[in-house]
Parts: C-alpha cells; sequence; structure tokens
C-alpha cells in the first residue's frame, strides 16, 4: 500500500490540510495464491463424489482391517485373509438380497392387486369417526391409477441415480480391495511425502482413525440391528405376512439420515395394510415412536460411548453435517467430528480454555520421535513405517492404560473422602 500527498485544497474551511491519496498494491505472489485456492476448492467441489468414494473405500477398510489382521494373527496368509473376509461379505449380501428382494416384491403385487379394496376399506373405516371423516373424504377421492403412473414415472427419473450410486458404491468395494492388498507400498508412499521427524506422530493419528472409523461402523451395526429386530417383532404381532424381508430393509436403510424414516416406516405400513387400515395406523406411529427415541436416545448413547463423544455433541454434530451437506453431510458428521477432536490431542493444540500442556508430554514426544530417526536411519520409507506403527501402537496401549488407571483412581475417591 502507497500513500501519495496531494496538494489540492478545497474552499472549505475544514480542507485547509494537503489531502493524501491511497493506493492499494496487491503482491503478484497474492493474486496468485487466491487462484490456486480458488482453483483448488473448484476441483475439490467437481471431485466430491471422488472424494466420498475414497472415503467409503477407507471405512471399507476400517471396518474390515480388524477381521484381517485376527486371521493373520492365528496363520492365515494376509492375501488369503482379505480374500475370505470380502468372500463372505459377497455371501452375506447375495443372502440378504435372497431373502428380501424376492418376498417384498411379492407383496408390492399382492398390495398393487390389492389396493382398490384396500382403498375402499380405508374410506369406510376412517368414516366411521367424526374425527376421521374430514381425512376419508380427502382420501376418497384420490386416483390410485394416476398416483400409481406417478409412482412408475418418479422411479424411471431416479433409476439413472441410482444405478449411478450402485456403480459408486461397487468402485469404492473395489478400491478399498486393492488399498488392503497394496497396504504396504500405499503406507510407505504416504510415508515418504511426510518428515521423518513427524512419522511417530503420524502413525499414531492413523491408529486412532481406525479406531473411530471402527467404533462408527459398529454404532451404526447396533442401531441398524436394533431397527430390524424391532420391525421383526412389530410386524409379527401385527400378524403381517413376511415380516423378515421388510424388517431387514428397514435396518439396512437405518443407515441413511432423514429418508432412512421414510424408507423404513413406509414399507411397514404398507404391509400393514393387507390386515386393516387399524393395523397400518398402528405399524406407522409405533415406527415413528421407535425413530424418535432412535434419534434421541439411543444414537447419542451409542455413537457416544464408540466415538467417545458426548451426547449433545453426537447431536449438534448430525445437526451441523446434515444442514452443510444434507444426506452425505448426516452420514460423515460423526467421525469428522471425534478425528476433529483426535486430531487436537495428538496434534499437541492448546485450546485457550485449557491449561498449558505439561512440558514431560513434549518432551516425551520429541525424545520418542528422535530415537524412531536414529533407529530407522537408512531404512526406506516403507520399512520405515512399520516400525513407527509399531511403536505407536505401543504408545497408545500405554496411554489407555494410564486412562483407565486414572479413571479408577477418580472413582475411588468419593469412596476415601467418606
Amino acid at each position: 500500500m502507497t500513500t501519495l500527498p496531494d496538494h489540492s485544497r478545497g474552499n472549505g474551511p475544514f480542507d485547509s490540510a494537503p489531502r493524501r491519496l491511497v493506493r492499494l498494491e496487491i503482491p503478484p505472489r497474492t493474486i496468485l495464491t487466491v487462484i490456486v485456492v480458488i482453483l483448488v476448492l473448484y476441483l475439490l467441489f467437481r471431485l466430491i463424489p471422488v472424494i466420498l468414494v475414497l472415503v467409503t473405500a477407507l471405512s471399507i477398510m476400517g471396518t474390515v482391517a480388524p477381521a484381517i489382521e485376527w486371521l493373520n494373527r492365528h496363520g492365515m496368509k494376509r492375501g488369503h485373509a482379505i480374500g475370505v473376509i470380502f468372500i463372505g461379505l459377497a455371501l452375506i449380501a447375495i443372502l440378504l438380497i435372497g431373502l428380501t428382494i424376492p418376498s417384498l416384491m411379492d407383496q408390492m403385487k399382492n398390495l398393487l392387486e390389492h389396493a382398490p379394496a384396500f382403498h375402499q376399506r380405508a374410506v369406510k373405516y376412517l368414516s366411521s369417526s367424526r374425527l376421521t371423516a374430514p381425512l376419508a373424504g380427502e382420501l376418497e377421492h384420490l386416483n390410485l391409477d394416476s398416483m400409481g403412473k406417478q409412482a412408475a414415472s418418479w422411479s424411471l427419473n431416479h433409476a439413472g441415480q441410482v444405478i449411478e450410486f450402485l456403480t459408486y458404491a461397487l468402485g469404492a468395494i473395489f478400491l478399498a480391495l486393492y488399498m488392503l492388498i497394496d497396504r504396504d507400498r500405499i503406507r510407505g508412499a504416504v510415508f515418504a511425502l511426510v518428515p521423518r521427524q513427524h512419522h511417530v506422530r503420524l502413525s499414531r493419528i492413523v491408529l486412532k482413525m481406525g479406531t473411530i472409523v471402527a467404533g462408527y461402523i459398529r454404532g451404526q451395526l447396533i442401531t441398524s440391528a436394533l431397527l430390524a429386530i424391532f420391525t421383526f417383532v412389530l410386524l409379527m404381532i401385527c400378524g403381517v405376512q413376511n415380516p423378515l424381508p421388510i424388517a431387514v430393509i428397514a435396518g439396512i436403510t437405518d443407515v441413511l439420515p432423514y429418508i432412512g424414516v421414510i424408507l423404513s416406516v413406509g414399507p411397514a405400513t404398507l404391509a400393514g395394510l393387507g390386515r386393516g387400515p387399524g393395523i397400518a395406523i398402528t405399524i406407522f406411529v409405533l415406527m415413528l415412536i421407535y425413530e424418535e427415541v432412535e434419534s434421541r436416545f439411543i444414537i447419542p448413547n451409542i455413537y457416544g460411548r464408540a466415538l467417545r463423544l458426548p451426547s449433545s455433541a453426537v447431536l449438534f454434530a448430525l445437526l451441523v453435517g446434515g444442514t452443510l451437506a444434507g444426506i452425505t453431510g448426516a452420514l460423515l458428521a460423526l467421525p469428522v467430528a471425534a478425528g476433529c477432536i483426535m486430531l487436537i490431542e495428538e496434534l499437541r493444540v492448546e485450546l485457550p480454555g485449557e491449561q498449558n500442556l505439561e512440558e514431560e508430554i513434549r518432551e516425551k514426544d520429541e525424545r520418542t520421535e528422535q530415537e524412531y530417526v536414529e533407529l530407522t536411519e537408512g531404512l526406506p520409507a516403507e520399512e520405515a513405517s512399520a516400525i513407527a506403527l509399531k511403536i505407536a501402537d505401543e504408545h497408545t496401549k500405554e496411554e489407555l492404560q494410564q486412562k483407565k488407571l486414572e479413571e479408577e483412581q477418580k472413582a475411588k475417591e468419593p469412596d476415601n473422602e467418606q
């Protein structure tokens, strides 16, 4: 920024002093930096599907990695263990499809055949009460043929998006498979880009990120299983035929925020129409009550324990993620929140409201990193990364053991005071 004198004078009483012209000069380096940042953000926006595929592949890796390591420790070669796990997952997927799709198609066919009779029964049922009589009048004027055509048109319009989603999902599975097979080379390439004195810290981050992903997947499996069991028991009590495929679909769709409620409650309610409008309404209300209980109590508690987040933080992260990026944001909100907290801890970031980190922790980190650098001097990055992960794993176990001892001591303090 340059300031130049201006000797022109005005005629007013306050214009006796000379003016100064201010000229803003933006350095070329700043302009170039802004352009590069804009281009990077644009590329990231355009590559969102690819980034999601990569994140999904990493999540799959984090989910199956413990099982692969367990088989490897018990004598099975790593390549064979990867094959066994993925073949097992493929068989489970085929079994679920075989159990759900044919039965669901039969129920949809039966529902379409008996739709006019269901319509008349629902109108008659609602007309029997003064409170529901206006609703019966609205329902009587519904054109089932027009609704069927609209549903078919909607399905055809969104068929391309479904195929695209399945293609990306299949790509994520194969990417995870290849990344597991080439784990050592990929890890060596990543560690080669990071200065060696930071390898131990990077290893701690990688290990804890895997723990976060595994905890997130474990929480999702628990919540999906609970919904599937609730749906199965509810439909069995209500006398609905073939409740298993509907329960499985409810558990699978529970993974999706927002639309998962519609995809789980809708089929169960439609299946209940075969037993009468009263049964269908009962299923609809009870499913909505369970969904509300799940979102307010079950999810915060289960994910809070799995990801070591407060229940309030779980709800807040879901709201923020859903508001910023819709379904995708809600899916990634919890692991991202847990990952950010973990990075603050591992990078030893001092927050304004906390006391300064003890010098012992910093000295221990520096001492460990220096010992690692001396130990791996001359080794390639691939071999050095394996040593760094081993050191980080030992230190992580020591920290967990120390935290456990501290928690036990705090639990004993009230007893000692009494």
